[in-house]
């Protein structure tokens, strides 16, 4: 296996120092938080259509579209295998800030969100739904954000399998790809406790394209791998959000992690990214991401793992970490020197 290519960068990058090395973008932070923090948060609602499926997609700004006005770097927010988008707009009254769609938008960003197929309000289909289904949902939702904000390129953060997503549509529509944010993410899966033990379920999986999902399920992704790293408050809020929907999410996710890895192949990621892990994280190891952080071939790219935080950095107590060093991350000048 390969190491990264100095212990100052092995050590730099990785863990709570990493958090210095990303601020660096503080000229292209003031540029994108011109925009009036005073200004009331805009939300619109869209479908895309794949096929005969409709899609729901969601979007969240700084004060309603003008006519004429420029656009705003989009951040475009993919969502994980048991849960839908509303993990990324979550309401935990008392408890602060959990939106991160209204954290970005308020530092300018025309942030949005989908349910992908069978998920959240979006159709419901006999299929399950596994990570080349939601690289076909990504090109569906691509096609109205465009239409929107003239943008033909954006930056996605994926959590979990969202990241998975994110890095497959990466690679089928590199033409779209601004900058990637990896949160939670997995590559090969080797040495996962999380992943072995799912993986006992993996005949389930093969014969089945939908699981059981309950509340109590929703809890154990933010109490799994390190109990007190997420507030009770807001996983509550989220299996409040969540279950209206039912207590069924597909399985395909969970096949593609379990029999199928790597669905995303480093050397064809082209873009810059930011690889998120928290520290308590039981879905990848180390190792697993250092490997993928070595092969990547763009040098605009980073490696941070987040104290104090598990699988879930959407949910985490420390969330204002995951905050900065992806605002940090989207926010880079451009290089003078190639």
């Amino acid at each position: 296996m390969k190491h990264l290519d100095s212990p100052l960068v092995r050590r730099a990058v990785i863990k709570g120092a990493g958090l210095g090395l990303v601020a660096r973008a503080m000229s292209a932070q003031n540029a994108v938080a011109e925009t009036s923090q005073a200004s009331e948060i805009w939300s619109s609602e869209y479908w895309a259509k794949k096929g005969d499926v409709p899609l729901w997609i969601y979007r969240k700004r700084s004060g309603a579209p003008k006519v004429g006005e420029p656009s705003r770097p989009v951040l475009f927010f993919v969502h994980g295998s048991s849960v839908s988008s509303r993990v990324f707009d979550l309401n935990v009254p008392g408890h602060g800030e959990y939106s991160v769609m209204n954290e970005f938008a308020r530092h300018g960003f025309d942030c949005w969100t989908m349910d992908h197929e069978n998920y959240g309000k979006s159709g419901r289909t006999s299929g399950n739904a596994d990570i080349a289904s939601g690289v076909e949902d990504l090109k569906a939702a691509a096609e109205i954000v465009t239409r929107e904000t003239g943008r033909q390129k954006f930056h996605f953060l994926g959590e979990s399998s969202g990241a998975l997503r994110a890095g497959a549509y990466a690679m089928a529509a590199p033409e779209r790809i601004d900058r990637l944010v990896f949160a939670a993410f997995t590559y090969k899966g080797e040495g996962s406790p999380t992943l072995t033990k799912r993986a006992e379920q993996l005949a389930y999986y093969r014969s089945h394209n939908m699981r059981k999902r309950d509340r109590d399920m929703i809890r154990s992704i933010a109490t799994r791998d390190k109990p007190g790293t997420s507030d009770p408050a807001a996983v509550e809020a989220l299996a409040d959000a969540e279950m209206q929907f039912g207590d069924q999410v597909p399985t395909g996710t969970y096949l593609d992690m379990t029999a199928n890895l790597p669905v995303v192949r480093p050397e064809k990621v082209l873009a810059p990214v930011l690889l998120v892990r928290g520290e308590y994280d039981g879905i990848a190891t180390v190792a697993d991401l250092e490997e993928f952080y070595n092969l990547l071939p763009n040098g605009d790219r980073q490696f941070v793992i987040l104290p104090g935080t598990a699988h879930s950095v959407t949910l985490a107590t420390n969330r204002q970490l995951f905050w900065h060093v992806t605002r940090a991350f989207l926010t880079m000048p451009t290089p003078i020197a190639t």
